[in-house]
């Protein structure tokens, strides 16, 4: 008696348990209103803690914080004999990197001139891919309620170039192939008057439609190599979650 006893005390407190962690979650982050299954476990998504979080690795490869200004260049003591560089140090851990060299701009030469040497350009790209469903969302919360989806991100206003910061976010569907949603940003720099500051880029995605179960992100910031290497920081890049429509 006293064994089936706890038995059923155990199977009862669990049921109510789950409930319990369900209740919790509604209550904490204001999801009345929101399709919310009982089949979910709730303590998972509870201990998760989806909303407001940056899903993001290693936000800030260089240390740095967009509280504080960016550090200026320093100027090479002695010229850079070595082969180009075309990878800026940091500590990229949790992203996908890669390099491009971009053809030399001679635009604006003379016909004529002597060039000497020219400045080397190239592009470094990173990209995560956040898998929404492993961060702690559910099903019937993307498809149904679809709730914003903060894009953010902070970058150096390097002035090698008019272009220097390129930002392209997918909203992709379980296949990780089809797009539903997307933004791209592509900023002009003013290049006539000296400015070193962080610039922000953001987007807000809403009524993206159902079927979004990862976020691509991928940025690319622009670098020169001239006797010395010269590149474009970012810092404070983010994909949130917002229990708002």
């Amino acid at each position: 008696m006293r064994l089936y006893f706890l038995i059923v005390h155990c199977t009862l407190w669990g049921s109510s348990s789950m409930s319990d962690w369900k209740k919790r979650c509604e209550d904490e982050w204001g999801l009345q209103g929101v399709p919310m299954p009982d089949s979910a476990d709730w303590k998972s998504v509870y201990d998760a803690k989806p909303f407001g979080r940056n899903f993001l690795k290693n936000s800030s490869p260089y240390g740095l914080t967009k509280d504080g200004p960016p550090p200026e260049a320093d100027l090479p003591e002695e010229p850079d004999r070595g082969p180009p560089r075309f990878i800026p140090e940091g500590d990229f851990s949790g992203w996908t990197t890669s390099s491009e060299v971009l053809p030399d701009d001679r635009s604006g030469i003379p016909a004529g001139a002597v060039i000497c040497q020219l400045p080397t350009s190239s592009w470094f790209t990173m990209e995560q891919v956040v898998d929404l469903k492993a961060e702690g969302l559910w099903e019937e919360l993307l498809d149904e309620f679809q709730p914003e989806i903060v894009v953010q991100d902070w970058y150096e206003e390097s002035q090698l170039h008019k272009f220097i910061y390129q930002l392209h976010v997918k909203l992709l569907a379980a296949d990780k192939a089809t797009v539903i949603a997307e933004h791209t940003a592509n900023p002009t720099e003013e290049l006539s008057v000296y400015s070193h500051n962080w610039k922000e880029v953001s987007h807000v995605f809403s009524g993206y439609g159902p079927g979004v179960r990862y976020v691509q992100f991928v940025h690319r910031l622009k670098n020169h190599f001239l006797n010395g290497f010269w590149n474009t920081m970012f810092t404070g890049s983010s994909v949130t979650i917002s229990p708002k429509k």
